[in-house]
């Protein structure tokens, strides 16, 4: 027991088993979180991408629970050692769950919207997703909120009821299109003869390509170019890989072809 002049006489517990009470509940933490994580990626060769992503997902789901209720835990030991009824303060929480939810309204609101997120499968970690004008893959899926990171490396943390308008890329195979303008000089027929031959040579071995490549024709009668479109179904958010490799490789056959592409030009007339 420890007695300070002009305060209140403070045991040693008091000061002491607070502090072991947070060790514990820490390492309670760190060996629960650690055995979920083995156990749930023992065995997962054979799984594809969707399915690592979803048990991903469904672990930090339930470390977040974990980790909530061992808070809750040791705040009511502490109260407890403290003097505190506790058996009254958790009867007592139905009534002050309603004023509770008043002043979190959005905290309530996050919380049962993480829990609809995971249970419905309408992201996980791992998709890109766009929210409000910002894409990015999803690195963090929390009960209260989702931490998303765009390819220049921002992490936006957004709550959970704000992710109703969330646009999902991953559910679904992307599709790669590419545009070539070509000079009026040269014929449909020749232009479309070189794509088809280049779409022969390239099919099956376009990487991430889930299908073969398909050319579509003149898609766009321009002042100076016939523009031709080309596509191929691919893995989903690979397309943009994708159309940089196939504007290389039309580049490539264009010019092997003696193929113009037209540029911006301007003719000039002498008045006299």
């Amino acid at each position: 027991m420890v007695k300070i002049p002009g305060l209140i006489t403070i045991e040693l517990k008091h000061i002491i088993f607070p502090i072991i009470y947070i060790i514990v509940g820490m390492v309670i933490y760190s060996i629960l979180r650690a055995a979920i994580t083995k156990l749930s990626l023992r065995n997962t060769k054979r799984l594809n991408k969707e399915q690592l992503q979803r048990i991903k997902t469904v672990n930090m789901l339930i470390i977040n629970i974990i980790k909530y209720v061992i808070v809750i835990i040791v705040v009511l030991a502490t109260l407890a050692l403290y003097g505190v009824n506790v058996s009254s303060l958790v009867a007592g929480l139905g009534i002050t769950a309603a004023i509770i939810g008043l002043a979190f309204q959005d905290l309530a609101k996050d919380l049962i919207a993480g829990i609809f997120i995971i249970t419905e499968g309408q992201y996980e970690v791992g998709d890109t997703v766009e929210v409000d004008g910002f894409m990015g893959e999803v690195i963090s899926l929390g009960l209260k909120t989702t931490q998303i990171r765009n390819y220049k490396g921002a992490t936006k943390i957004i709550g959970n009821h704000y992710m109703d308008n969330m646009i999902n890329y991953s559910l679904h195979n992307s599709l790669a299109v590419v545009d070539v303008a070509t000079d009026y000089q040269h014929s449909p027929e020749e232009i479309e003869r070189v794509l088809n031959s280049l779409a022969e040579e390239l099919n099956g071995k376009i990487k991430e390509a889930k299908g073969e490549l398909q050319i579509w024709g003149i898609n766009e009668l321009d002042d100076s170019s016939v523009v031709y479109r080309v596509a191929v179904e691919v893995n989903s958010m690979k397309q943009f890989e994708v159309e940089r490799f196939l504007r290389k490789k039309i580049k490539e056959a264009f010019d092997k072809e003696n193929i113009k592409i037209p540029f911006p030009q301007v003719e000039v007339h002498n008045g006299k």
